[in-house]
C-alpha cells in the first residue's frame, strides 16, 4: 500500500510496480478487465489509487495485504448487490481476496453498468 502523499505514483504503472509480483498479476487482471470493457476510458490516479474515468470516474481499484479493493461507487455497490453478496463490500468499496480467482465477469458487468451511468449522467447535463 502507498505510505505518505509524496509516495503518489505518476500512473498506474507505477502504482502497480510497487506491489510483489504476485499483486501484479492480479492488478493487471483487474486493469485489463476494466480496459475491455471501457476501452476509451483514460487511465489516472486519483485519491493515490488507479481509476478510469470517461464521463466522469468509472470505477478505482487498489492493492492491499489480501485482497485487492474494487471501487465502483454508491451505485455501482446498490445495483449489483446479490452478486457482490459473497465478498465483504461497503457502501462504497468490495474486497476481491487474493487467494481466489478474481472475478473479472462480475467487474466488467459493473464497469458496463457504470459506463452506461455516466454516459446518461453526461446526456442528461448537456439537455440542460
Amino acid at each position: 500500500m502507498m505510505k505518505a502523499k509524496s509516495n503518489i505514483p505518476a500512473n498506474i504503472d507505477e502504482y502497480i510496480l510497487a506491489f510483489p509480483k504476485s499483486t501484479q498479476i492480479l492488478l493487471e487482471q483487474v486493469r485489463s478487465t476494466i480496459k475491455k470493457v471501457a476501452p476509451k476510458a483514460e487511465e489516472i490516479i486519483s485519491y493515490g489509487m488507479p481509476a478510469f474515468k470517461l464521463n466522469g470516474v468509472l470505477v478505482y481499484f487498489a492493492g492491499y495485504k489480501n485482497h485487492i479493493g474494487f471501487y465502483p461507487l454508491r451505485s455501482g455497490i446498490e445495483t449489483f448487490k446479490k452478486e457482490i453478496a459473497i465478498y465483504k463490500w461497503s457502501k462504497g468499496a468490495i474486497q476481491f481476496p487474493m487467494d481466489k480467482k478474481m472475478p473479472t465477469a462480475l467487474i466488467s458487468k459493473i464497469v458496463k453498468f457504470r459506463l452506461k451511468e455516466n454516459l446518461e449522467k453526461s446526456k442528461a447535463k448537456k439537455r440542460i
